[in-house]
């Protein structure tokens, strides 16, 4: 799920480490693929326009002696992780929620579900999609946890408790997309094409969640963004419900369901890491915080809408699926539930990174609050995945 915040309590700074005390690492500019207005720039054809973004990465920032810390944990890991996840064979699969095409009333089910959909309004179907498209976009999420130093998977199919847990929880997730891609194809509700032209942009893009290929950060970002979706498609269901339709709602909250026990094994792993380096994790989660959760369809465009994650963002805000206070209500549970404000025998950096995480929540509501009261009028805003019929923004 995604949202785009107000950002005017984030500022871009760099890692809480001092700099004598961080390691050398690559820094990459991403090139702008803003929109040229110049003629010849309109007549190149290109094959694929990369993400529009423009900021310094940094690779590769963790210290090479803290990768011992994940080698050392894998013993812990397959005892207290991969407990988290199911069986295949006791797994739900989307046809379980779906009509049965081998079934003599199959078209029956159909226009059932149809008749349904029809009493959701389109604002809820913009979600709906944006929370699809985000969980259709799952090679990226792959392809990002494998990037961080320690606990990839080195070969494809190697048997480190981490890889393992890599892959069983991407196919896990892989359930999320298909049910509600053919859901939603069911429903004639939405522009199939625009929506799967989205996904293929938006894999295309990738993410950059500005985890420098450091478990530390990565784990700390895996675990807000399992909540985020858990809360997001738990208000789904709410809506659908209150709308009538229980076949839905049973759906967005067995997805929402399966969120919350990967957000359980992520936050798991990061209360061992404070656990085992306390300092080192508390400086991870206020750099993480500080550069702000980046979600992870940032990137999304239809090939017309410059500014269709804003958008989206918007109308989940307004509906109440995910929202500036579930951002600050996230940050909150986080740092209860790994006892930030606890901790004991942190550097002088650490408790800084200890007072600055403790206090961000109450700060981003404040924020929110002014932000809110010099909000600019709603504005009429077209979505291709509704064919073109404007929602408010």
């Amino acid at each position: 799920m995604a949202l785009k915040l107000n950002t005017a309590f984030i500022s871009p700074s760099h890692s809480p480490l001092p700099q004598s005390r961080r390691p050398r690492s690559h820094r990459v500019f991403i090139a702008s693929t803003l929109r040229s207005t110049s003629i010849e720039a309109e007549n190149v054809k290109k094959p694929f326009s990369p993400p529009r973004e423009v900021h310094v990465q940094v690779t590769h920032s963790m210290p090479p002696q803290k990768i011992e810390v994940f080698k050392s944990m894998e013993g812990w890991a397959e005892e207290n992780v991969l407990v988290h996840l199911k069986p295949v064979e006791k797994c739900w699969q989307a046809q379980d929620f779906l009509p049965d095409p081998t079934s003599e009333g199959f078209h029956e089910q159909v226009k059932e579900l149809r008749e349904r959909a029809k009493e959701l309004p389109d604002d809820y179907f913009v979600v709906l999609v944006g929370d699809m498209i985000t969980e259709e976009a799952l090679p990226t999420y792959q392809t990002m946890l494998n990037t961080l130093d320690g606990v990839r998977d080195e070969t494809g199919a190697s048997l480190t408790p981490w890889a393992v847990w890599t892959r069983a929880w991407t196919a896990e997730e892989n359930r999320h997309g298909d049910l509600l891609n053919k859901y939603l194809y069911l429903s004639g509700r939405v522009d199939m094409r625009q929506i799967e032209k989205t996904i293929q942009y938006l894999i295309g893009s990738g993410m950059d969640p500005r985890t420098e290929n450091s478990p530390y950060l990565g784990f700390i970002y895996t675990s807000f963004q399992e909540r985020a979706t858990f809360i997001s498609h738990g208000n789904t269901a709410r809506l659908a419900k209150e709308h009538g339709d229980m076949k839905l709602a049973q759906i967005c909250g067995t997805i929402a369901a399966d969120e919350k026990r990967h957000e359980t094994a992520y936050t798991k792993i990061v209360e061992k890491l404070f656990e085992i380096d306390p300092d080192g994790t508390v400086l991870a989660f206020a750099d993480m915080m500080r550069k702000k959760i980046s979600m992870p369809a940032h990137l999304m465009y239809d090939g017309q809408d410059d500014s269709l994650f804003e958008h989206f963002s918007a109308v989940a805000q307004r509906l109440g699926v995910y929202t500036a206070k579930d951002y600050a209500d996230i940050l909150e549970f986080l740092v209860g539930r790994w006892n930030i404000e606890k901790l004991m025998g942190l550097s002088g950096e650490g408790r800084k990174a200890q007072d600055y995480v403790c206090g961000l929540a109450p700060r981003i509501r404040k924020l929110e609050e002014r932000a809110q009261g010099r909000a600019k009028p709603a504005t009429a805003v077209p979505f291709s995945w509704i064919f073109g019929r404007k929602m408010m923004v």
